[in-house]
């Protein structure tokens, strides 16, 4: 009997320590978020490290009412997702644009950037609240650029304005939202264009009634920010790319500039026939090649029910369920457990270049100690490690299955090279079908 009680003890301790556990991963951070000493991440008030996990909802204001908006913040907190990415006033994207879906517009009358309308953002005040609440960091755009400067965004009525409309427009909204402790704001978007002037006017006025508000841009696709947006008010960087999103990531980690940066869009889920498997190899690839965070995107979530530019797939109500989502809810999961802050990419200190060359790709970051190291397999079943990259209490070894969240036992293989270690995933094929794998070592249990 005794020994029954000991036992019952024991376990009811182990899952209180777990929910306890899980309770200190959901606490909300502390707004105002700041940068990290090393200028490496994003930390809250607090000190504790925030890894940016978003969720581009470029049409939110602008097409939702407020029960629906709410209804889709309540399903992201759930998932893990801790950022979204909001057009404050919509051009193009959403069903009644440029007003919302109450009918209504963000200006007295067409572009014109010095008359806002009450009643317009009195809405958008009462989703970015709820947005608050929910623990959301909210990467706002004041006034989307669009493709070229064209008719998806504001930047015609930007021209027709001029600077002066537009830092009075930026004072506007620096006031009323200086309370909004959780709003990094967001220029530019879709382009760069051949002046930042306007731009600059709008960041500026912003500043002069918040000084403290972090700004950063949503630039041209490929655009180098650090040599194309080198503006006083930018104070963290990102990256944009269809391509190769972990050489892009690499490039701007290893440009030494001494500023945050995080990835801010790839090609979305919904679109130019990504896969699960290619929508995590854009986040993990982006976080593990230095980014401190990374934006998921999907159609039709990043619309709603406004406009396209791809066929829309199923409702946006359905979507939030998609598979991309799921899998990044297994990747803040996955991170979460483990200090990512730390790693930085390994650079060819810890991968072993197999000979002969194997398909797929593999892509590692360890912490300077070497006592936390993450590597991300793609169409790719094997992988060698260079045991001197690693502490020598660096001995538990699990494998990740990023389609399930599942962990799994790793064991190490013998291998023919000295001071190498060698590991092979658990099947070719993860649970959903795909072949991508994590392979997470640590000096603890």
């Amino acid at each position: 009997m005794a020994d029954w009680v000991e036992k019952s003890f024991f376990w009811l301790f182990l899952v209180s320590a777990m929910c306890c556990s899980f309770v200190a991963q959901a606490q909300q951070p502390a707004f105002p978020l700041q940068i990290s000493e090393n200028h490496r991440y994003l930390q809250d008030t607090s000190g504790r490290p925030f890894l940016l996990t978003g969720d581009s909802v470029w049409s939110l204001i602008g097409d939702l009412s407020r029960e629906d908006a709410d209804r889709y913040l309540a399903d992201r907190q759930s998932r893990g997702f801790n950022t979204i990415l909001v057009s404050l006033i919509e051009h193009r994207f959403s069903r009644n644009a440029p007003q919302n879906y109450y009918k209504h517009a963000p200006f007295a009358s067409g572009g014109n950037f010095t008359k806002p309308n009450e009643a317009y953002f009195a809405d958008a005040d009462w989703i970015l609240e709820r947005a608050r609440e929910r623990g959301f960091l909210v990467l706002l755009t004041p006034a989307y650029l669009g493709t070229n400067g064209g008719d998806e965004g504001w930047y015609q009525e930007m021209h027709d304005a001029g600077a002066d409309a537009l830092r009075s427009y930026g004072r506007y909204l620096g006031q009323r939202y200086r309370h909004f402790d959780n709003i990094i704001w967001v220029q530019g978007g879709d382009w760069d264009p051949p002046t930042k002037t306007l731009v600059d006017a709008l960041a500026q006025g912003i500043k002069e009634t918040d000084p403290e508000a972090l700004q950063t841009v949503h630039a041209g696709r490929d655009t180098d920010v650090l040599h194309n947006w080198d503006e006083k008010w930018l104070g963290l960087d990102t990256v944009y790319t269809y391509g190769d999103v972990r050489t892009a990531t690499l490039k701007r980690y290893l440009s030494g500039q001494a500023r945050p940066f995080f990835f801010i869009e790839g090609m979305y889920e919904g679109e130019h026939n990504t896969t699960e498997q290619s929508i995590r190899e854009i986040a993990y690839g982006a976080i593990l090649s230095g980014a401190a965070g990374q934006v998921f995107g999907n159609n039709p979530v990043w619309h709603f029910a406004g406009p396209a530019l791809f066929p829309r797939p199923l409702t946006w109500q359905k979507a939030l369920s998609s598979r991309g989502a799921q899998s990044m809810s297994h990747l803040k999961t996955f991170f979460d457990a483990i200090a990512w802050w730390t790693l930085d990419p390994e650079q060819g200190k810890l991968l072993v270049a197999p000979d002969p060359p194997l398909p797929g790709y593999v892509i590692g970051s360890r912490s300077a100690k070497g006592n936390l190291a993450v590597i991300y397999l793609s169409d790719r079943s094997s992988v060698t490690l260079d045991k001197s990259a690693l502490a020598p209490t660096t001995q538990h070894a699990r494998w990740f299955d990023p389609s399930s969240g599942q962990f799994s036992e790793a064991l190490a293989k013998s291998d023919s090279k000295a001071n190498t270690i060698a590991f092979e995933s658990p099947q070719a094929q993860n649970s959903a079908g795909f072949s991508d794998w994590l392979l997470l070592l640590t000096d603890t249990d």
